[in-house]
């Protein structure tokens, strides 16, 4: 990688020290109370509506990366940011496995397949990033694929940013004590219990392997023209507002929304009789 492109660290006083795990060690503030978190989530809302307009009407296409240990809150946020947004303009794209075929293929291949058309956006939970990380530390690419991928996905990322794609890439930062708190809460809750695998649990096993693929990702594609940003996820509420508004500040955009209209009054028919509700099968009234 050319020197140039290498993005220049910078030193933030906020962040602290780093622990002997290797965590970015921050000043715990006080835990946020619901009712103010709520009244921020829905400030922001009313953001991504106007962001989500500007993007259809502006035929922009934008793809925001959300990547991180597992635990570290990436589904949180994706969630947060949809549950505002028309499902047809701010997609989620979460992978699985490659099949047989699409082991075979260029393997930026079926990320391609579900990059945003004009007037969309694409929220990916995990990307391309995986050959660098779960497949890196679990054995699952050789490691000729991986140097391939560490030399060729800043070129890919190039590539689409030429394009006219609005690229963001985030990486949610989580604690180890953090992570073992929201693992422990997992398996304790039978609604979360789904989230956690055997390959959450082999990942709670190799943390100092996946912190130098973390870092040696970092190095290779933490760039100028497609720079990483940190989220400091120990505090879920505060990383899922830090990061949406941050999403709204990389994004320059300006109200399109549509003005609050009148109706005209509902056409009647009198010759119309609807027919008996004994005639239908209603779903139980159990509530």
């Amino acid at each position: 990688m050319a020197k140039d492109e290498k993005k220049s660290p910078e030193k933030n006083p906020e962040n602290g020290k780093r622990s002997s795990q290797g965590d970015i060690v921050t000043v715990q503030k006080d835990k946020m109370d619901s009712k103010e978190y709520e009244k921020q989530v829905n400030k922001l809302g009313i953001e991504l509506v106007k962001l989500q307009e500007w993007i259809k009407q502006k035929k922009l296409r934008v793809v925001v990366l959300f990547e991180g240990r597992d635990a570290a809150g990436k589904g949180g946020v994706i969630k947060t940011i949809t549950q505002c947004l028309n499902p047809r303009i701010c997609r989620t794209v979460a992978l699985g496995v490659p099949t047989e075929k699409e082991k075979t293929q260029w393997y930026f291949q079926r990320y391609v397949s579900e990059l945003p058309a004009g007037g969309e956006m694409t929220l990916f939970d995990r990307s391309w990033y995986n050959r660098a990380g779960v497949e890196k530390v679990m054995g699952y690419c050789s490691e000729e694929e991986y140097q391939e991928f560490l030399r060729s996905c800043p070129e890919f990322e190039k590539m689409l940013l030429r394009s006219g794609i609005v690229l963001i890439k985030y990486w949610f930062s989580v604690s180890n004590k953090e992570q073992e708190k929201r693992f422990q809460e997992r398996i304790e809750n039978p609604i979360k219990r789904w989230k956690i695998s055997a390959m959450d649990i082999e990942s709670r096993n190799k943390w100092v392997e996946y912190s130098h693929a973390k870092d040696n990702m970092f190095a290779f594609t933490d760039t100028k023209q497609s720079p990483w940003f940190v989220v400091e996820a120990d505090d879920k509420k505060r990383a899922r507002l830090n990061c949406i508004s941050h999403l709204l500040s990389r994004i320059p955009y300006k109200d399109l929304t549509p003005k609050p209209f009148k109706l005209s009054p509902r056409k009647s028919d009198a010759n119309y009789i609807r027919p008996p509700k004994q005639e239908q099968n209603i779903v139980p009234q159990k509530y």
